[in-house]
């Protein structure tokens, strides 16, 4: 698979053109996604005809940068103006966005072309994109598993070679799990230094876009062009601080939170390996302790049902969506809620509720937020003695489709190593780092101080020179 420097120069050189790439992309999507189903629908003619004339535009200007001219696929979360967005439920099937989110107007900017909509577990609830309203997209690897969740859609279609970058959004882990399935990168970024403005809520103090790619140098490219200040997202880092690039060579591993009971054994076999070899490419290995970590999936659900169920009140058949008229508001109210979500959306929307209610705030929300910040400060100190915390991104491979569906639990415990990173709000990517005995993809995870995608990126590129 190219690069995306490789694609440039290759475009820069006329060894092909904006046209081919599309046209090839398009080809891929239509022989292979059939049976995937990582694509929600293609963005319209009118929309693409535009962006390859403002893409050929740029490289006869002589401003063209490493995006030009190369296609992406969104996660169907992600607003473009004239277009649809639907978050994968039937709530906003017809929805047609009014504005740009500010990641599609830096991706219009920089000269890629926006291709198409990402399956997706429906607002990004779950962990296998089996949640979608639309269907489930399977594995690449395996038409029998799932691609992971809930930016599955998004991995897949890179997985596959329909594209060669994707945006997804990241809550508790849904970049990092779903590219791990898949075998790609997966780049989560510090909370606030990518815009959320046009990403659809879902818990607002945790989500964040970031990239799906083939290899960190061309995630790297993706994050540098999306990132920035906006002022029109309350939660963006306006004064990002300049980081020590001075690598200490070391890398935390919390052994006795990783060797637990549900880790799979390929999984850990594969972890041990990944970190042997970054010893051998001379990192030293610290044993590091993070008393609170055992919580976090807990803090995480508690604080995460608690945002959903403000953040999706907005949805009630009244200002927008899907609207079921009955003999009276309130009967077309539930109903349109009823109707409109799927049952994973209900059960969160329900306990947050519970979590939110009379006597029940500051047993669980105020607490939960309270044990966030404890973790927070032992990441802090943590990043003080190493550069950073090593971990698998899954305690298992990419599962059967269907295998987990009526054990919520199951799906929730299977979020142990990703939603630390969401809780605290620093950076994480996960890198393939193998496979099983399946052909299954296994994959790394890293995780960096506030604002150390640097670091993330130079050690990143150090492990993929080891497979």
């Amino acid at each position: 698979m190219k690069t995306l420097i490789e694609l440039h120069g290759e475009l820069v050189s006329g060894a092909t053109t904006v046209e081919a790439l599309v046209s090839q992309a398009k080809k891929t999507i239509t022989e292979k996604d059939g049976e995937i189903h990582a694509l929600l629908g293609l963005y319209s003619d009118a929309l693409i005809n535009a962006q390859i004339a403002h893409a050929k535009d740029m490289f006869a200007r002589g401003t063209a940068t490493a995006l030009t001219g190369i296609p992406v696929v969104l996660k169907d979360n992600i607003v473009v103006r004239g277009e649809k967005a639907t978050a994968a439920s039937k709530i906003l099937e017809e929805y047609v966005a009014t504005y740009d989110a500010t990641v599609v107007k830096k991706l219009k900017d920089a000269g890629a072309i926006l291709l198409g909509r990402a399956n997706m577990d429906e607002f990004a609830m779950g962990g296998s994109t089996e949640n979608s309203a639309f269907g489930v997209t399977k594995n690449p690897h395996d038409a029998t598993r799932v691609a992971g969740g809930s930016s599955g859609g998004s991995a897949a279609s890179v997985a596959y070679g329909a594209v060669l970058i994707a945006l997804g959004s990241d809550t508790g882990g849904s970049i990092r799990q779903p590219a791990s399935f898949c075998g790609i990168v997966g780049l989560k970024p510090t909370y606030g230094t990518v815009s959320r403005y046009g990403l659809m809520a879902m818990g607002s103090s945790l989500d964040q876009i970031g990239p799906f790619a083939n290899s960190v140098e061309d995630a790297e490219i993706v994050f540098n062009a999306i990132k920035g200040a906006d002022d029109l997202d309350s939660t963006s880092v306006k004064n990002i601080p300049e980081q020590n690039h001075t690598l200490k060579k070391k890398i935390g591993v919390p052994w006795s939170f990783v060797r637990r009971e549900g880790v799979d054994a390929e999984v850990l076999k594969n972890f041990e390996a990944s970190i042997e070899k970054l010893k051998g490419a001379g990192y030293e290995i610290v044993d590091v302790s993070l008393e609170h970590l055992e919580k976090s999936l807990s803090v995480y659900y508690v604080v995460v049902f608690a945002e959903i169920s403000s953040n999706l009140a907005r949805y009630d058949g009244i200002r927008y969506g899907m609207s079921i008229k009955d003999e009276s508001m309130i009967k077309g109210y539930l109903k349109t809620r009823t109707e409109g979500f799927g049952p994973e959306v209900r059960r969160r929307i329900l306990l947050g509720t519970y979590v939110l209610s009379s006597g029940y705030y500051d047993a669980y929300y105020n607490k939960a937020n309270l044990v966030r910040e404890m973790l927070r400060q032992e990441f802090e100190k943590v990043f003080e003695e190493v550069d950073v915390v090593a971990m698998p991104t899954s305690p298992i491979p990419a599962f059967k489709i269907g295998e987990k569906a009526h054990d919520p639990l199951a799906m929730y415990l299977a979020d142990i190593f990703t939603v630390p990173v969401n809780i605290v709000g620093v950076p994480a990517i996960s890198i393939p780092s193998g496979k099983t005995a399946e052909n299954l993809p296994l994959s790394l995870q890293l995780i960096a101080p506030h604002f150390g995608e640097s670091t993330l990126f130079a050690i990143g590129k150090d492990f993929e020179k080891l497979y």
